[in-house]
């Protein structure tokens, strides 16, 4: 039972997501510093990429409800909404102090929140926005910039850009599966206005342009 309700959590905060996240800051961690604090770095942001994935599911439960998306733990009833809640509001503060007195300092600590408050605006505001790639621009490049500060060096700009091409190419991508319903919904995302023919364009556009910046650098 335990084991169930700890894959309910993991799946609430969009598991696949949040794990190449974590991945992504521990390769970073180990090539700019070691493994020992690289560890360290990767639980942190793994704290953070929970919250994000978990506020998600909060506050899109009733519109999940509505196209019965069995495969939302809080629609399948493994985790209840207020279990959630509490275990959201439980992890906020560890995310926030673990981000700030870790490896990463105060200045590492702080980039990366950023990129993580960037990720909740998304949840909350900016999703039912046309400028809804913003956060996702800043926060995929908040996260190689928050590894760099911590070693006090300055992240290279094709990283930066890198990072915010690959994001917004993923949001474009993310959303494909969904664009139908999320227009029902009167969800008007930069995808969701677009559609899904140019959505799918974009991100490919994106994600190419982003594979070149990073084998040209």
């Amino acid at each position: 039972m335990r084991l169930l309700k700890l894959r309910a959590y993991l799946k609430a905060a969009h598991f696949g997501p949040t794990m190449i996240v974590t991945g992504i800051s521990f390769l970073l961690a180990v090539r700019l510093w070691w493994e020992g604090p690289a560890y360290i770095i990767a639980f942190t942001v793994f704290c953070g990429q929970l919250i994000i994935g978990w506020s998600n599911d909060l506050y899109d439960y009733q519109d999940d409800l509505a196209h019965n998306r069995t495969n939302k733990p809080l629609v399948a009833g493994t985790i209840s909404a207020t279990q959630l809640r509490k275990t959201t509001f439980v992890f906020i503060p560890i995310a926030v102090i673990t981000n700030l007195i870790g490896p990463l300092g105060i200045k590492g600590g702080l980039v990366y929140l950023l990129g993580a408050g960037c990720g909740i605006a998304y949840n909350f505001y900016f999703k039912f926005s046309p400028l809804s790639p913003l956060p996702y621009a800043i926060a995929c490049a908040a996260l190689p910039a928050s590894v760099y500060c911590a070693v006090d060096r300055t992240p290279p700009i094709w990283i930066l850009a890198a990072g915010s091409l690959l994001g917004v190419g993923f949001h474009f991508l993310n959303v494909l599966k969904d664009i139908e319903k999320d227009q029902i919904s009167s969800i008007k995302g930069l995808p969701q206005i677009v559609g899904k023919k140019a959505s799918a364009s974009i991100a490919f556009v994106l994600i190419s342009v982003a594979i070149l910046v990073v084998f040209n650098r």
